[in-house]
């Protein structure tokens, strides 16, 4: 459910105390950054930040299980994720480990369906040290047929664990439902009968490695106390021998959807029962006012202060939960909205205030005044998150995923600001109709 989180990162752009200026000359990110680019393709972003002695150090992978096109292979993007921390002959997996604990610093990763993202917090007195390490792990990755079985093993365990939830056993459903032919079919952490064939495929992860973890598909970002002089040579020196080869996935259009699409699942257990409504909407385009209007669409219609969560969830307590998602993908993807009732007997009842909910934005453009306080909200509670290197870091890998920069954040911010009620209510018209609709229903036993 990754991708609940990241839309709340998209529209919410403005400034701060000591940002106005940037503002009215159009831009909105508040801080300054360079560019490193190396003859491989290699890039690197490096934010100076007033953070005494910290740096965070993220490589952006721009590959995730979108990427995994072949059939019968799904799940090896989040499988690198773990494969990662197995170390190289120079520093195997244990030394590894041992270096970073050393240093004080903590290094994790994640997946999600566009991008791989490894990151590290630490003092800023080993940060070539950490550019020796894991510019070695992303070059040289070498690991056995036996840790390779170990680990695809773990992912198993870490896929059946995963159905104990509720949501991630109706997210899988819907997925698979909603796409015929392109690769978000599949969630990210794959199939699992993949996952149970990935023991035998120890050749294959050899050759997703070789094509995806290339210079040119992975983007560095360093935001903290640096010398950006020194770190540009050292980015230069442990980078620029990677050799490039990067081989681009093969990923299948997804036909328009024609016919609403439905399904119920059973749950192999106690649970409330739940929803996921979701509408078929664009990849992201910051000069697509439909799409970025979609936003929106998500605080006015589901968010905390509207008046369908006020009535559902707060006065007739029929709902244990209501949010959304306006997805930022780099195909097209869907609108979603996730849905929890206290009494089975009360979904049909639930699902037709939703519906009726976006009908009312379509009949009827939202107040400007309204639309207004949201912009400015959502501005604030974006930069108002930028207060340290870590958050900084942290929001910036969709960005660099979806461009392969950071620069569309101000491009966003000013195309976000000329939505008007009028684009609002185009957007439900045009996104929110029953031949877009994908339905996901989860009752337990």
């Amino acid at each position: 459910m990754k991708r609940m989180l990241y839309f709340v990162l998209t529209i919410c752009l403005a400034g701060l105390t000591g940002t106005m200026a940037k503002e009215k000359s159009g831009k909105i990110f508040p801080y300054e950054y360079k560019k490193v680019v190396l003859p491989n393709g290699f890039k690197a972003i490096l934010i100076p930040f007033d953070s005494p002695g910290l740096v965070s150090y993220y490589t952006v992978v721009r590959t995730g299980s979108r990427d995994e096109w072949e059939e019968g292979k799904s799940g090896f993007a989040h499988f690198f994720e773990h494969m990662m921390f197995r170390g190289t002959d120079r520093f195997p997996g244990n030394v590894y480990d041992s270096e970073v604990t050393s240093m004080g610093a903590d290094a994790n990763a994640y997946t999600d369906d566009d991008l791989t993202v490894y990151h590290l917090n630490l003092s800023n007195e080993y940060l070539e040290k950490v550019m020796d390490m894991e510019s070695d792990r992303f070059q040289n990755r070498h690991y056995t047929k036996e840790q390779f079985q170990t680990e695809s093993g773990a992912v198993y365990g870490e896929y059946r664990k995963s159905r104990t939830s509720p949501w991630e056993v109706a997210f899988e459903a819907y997925r698979d439902m909603a796409f015929d032919k392109h690769t978000y079919k599949h969630t990210t952490i794959g199939f699992e009968r993949d996952i149970k064939e990935m023991p035998n495929m120890y050749d294959y992860s050899v050759s997703f490695y070789n094509r995806y973890y290339r210079p040119s598909n992975c983007v560095l970002v360093i935001v903290g106390d640096f010398n950006f002089d020194k770190v540009s040579k050292w980015i230069t020196k442990y980078y620029g021998p990677w050799k490039p080869g990067y081989v681009a996935p093969k990923i299948e259009k997804e036909p328009a959807q024609t016919a609403q699409r439905k399904t119920e699942v059973t749950y192999d257990g106690k649970t409330l029962p739940l929803a996921i409504l979701a509408y078929k909407t664009d990849a992201f385009d910051v000069k697509n006012k439909k799409f970025l209007a979609l936003s929106y669409v998500s605080d006015l219609c589901f968010g905390e202060t509207s008046p369908l969560y006020k009535k559902l969830v707060l006065d007739e307590q029929k709902v244990q939960s209501l949010s959304s998602n306006a997805a930022m993908a780099r195909d097209p993807y869907a609108f979603e909205i996730y849905v929890q009732v206290k009494n089975a007997a009360d979904m049909d009842y639930v699902l037709g205030e939703i519906r009726s909910a976006i009908k009312q934005l379509a009949d009827k453009p939202v107040d400007a005044k309204l639309l207004d306080e949201l912009k400015k909200r959502s501005k604030y509670q974006f930069l108002m998150a930028l207060d340290n290197n870590n958050s900084v870091a942290g929001i910036l890998p969709r960005f660099v995923t979806l461009t392969g920069d950071i620069d569309v954040i101000d491009e966003l911010y000013t195309a976000s600001e000329m939505i008007t009620p009028a684009d609002v209510q185009d957007a439900v018209k045009h996104y929110f109709i029953p031949a877009n609709e994908n339905l996901v229903t989860l009752k337990g036993k």
